[in-house]
């Protein structure tokens, strides 16, 4: 697997993650949801379950929709995350999730391009922690636990995706949605368009600072079993790789930090080939100290 893994062939396996995990095609036609058997099992990326061509559901709305129908934990989509996130970390953020897909085809758009500076950064990073335990976990428990059942806060009120892979194209098959739109739509397409124009001068600003399900596989980077690993031997801290990467890493200290998407793009600049990605069953104190 880690062989097919480089940085040219990483758009197209994001592109065929997308069919695959959007592969109900007559949803599109026909403006419907897929209802069938897959529906129940949940894809490790973010994908949102009203989108016409989802073949399974999105890990953060389960989370959401088993704990707003009584308070409860959802530890069979817990789980399957630890599962996820134990084998290969964020992999799935750079390799595998439809959204950001999305953000990488916007940002290659030809414009002038901000990084945001890192004092900033270091700040904003958490708050994809804080939507992951408020938001997601938190407040549907709390709330449920009082009135019975709650809101997918997070999924209703804040991510994008339902309005851009699921909203969207319902309302361009459906006349009646378009008439019943709300104070509710109005609000996430603003966060949509947000989200959208920043995705073009920054790169993947959602990923960065609001997506929880990569802030919890972010705690897996560090002892999933893929990693990235830098031989001192041959690195010659040339820094070239932490110009290079769009995540504000320094990949020659710390090649499996919590923000890496294991895009690779360090790996491929690297002089001396001392970045590697493996299949690691046993650290090797050697390639990964800093």
């Amino acid at each position: 697997m880690v062989n097919i893994l480089k940085k040219n062939n990483r758009h197209l396996i994001q592109a065929l993650g997308a069919v695959v995990f959007n592969g109900n095609f007559k949803g599109f036609v026909e403006g419907t949801i897929y209802t069938g058997p897959t529906k129940g099992i949940c894809v490790p990326v973010l994908n949102c379950y009203s989108c016409p061509g989802a073949l399974g559901a999105c890990p953060i709305g389960s989370l959401q929709a088993v704990s707003g129908s009584g308070g409860r934990i959802g530890f069979y989509v817990i789980g399957l995350l630890v599962l996820f996130g134990i084998t290969l970390g964020r992999f799935f953020c750079g390799f595998l999730c439809p959204f950001g897909f999305i953000q990488d085809l916007l940002y290659k758009i030809k414009t002038k391009k901000f990084k945001v500076r890192d004092s900033i950064h270091n700040k904003l990073k958490y708050l994809k922690y804080i939507m992951l335990i408020v938001f997601v976990i938190a407040l549907p428990i709390i709330v449920a636990m009082v009135k019975g059942y709650s809101d997918p806060y997070f999924c209703k009120y804040i991510c994008p995706a339902g309005l851009i892979e699921g909203a969207a194209p319902f309302l361009l098959k459906n006349e009646y949605l378009r008439s019943a739109i709300g104070m509710l739509f109005n609000w996430k397409l603003i966060l949509a368009i947000l989200f959208v124009v920043s995705s073009i001068f920054i790169y993947r600003p959602f990923c960065k600072y609001i997506c929880p399900l990569g802030a919890f596989y972010g705690l897996f980077n560090g002892i999933s079993f893929y990693k990235l690993e830098v031989d001192q031997d041959k690195c010659i801290k040339c820094n070239k790789c932490s110009k290079i990467c769009k995540m504000h890493i320094e990949p020659f200290k710390d090649p499996n930090n919590s923000e890496c998407i294991r895009c690779l793009d360090c790996k491929g600049v690297c002089p001396t080939g001392a970045i590697d990605n493996k299949i690691v069953w046993k650290e090797n104190k050697k390639t990964v100290k800093s």
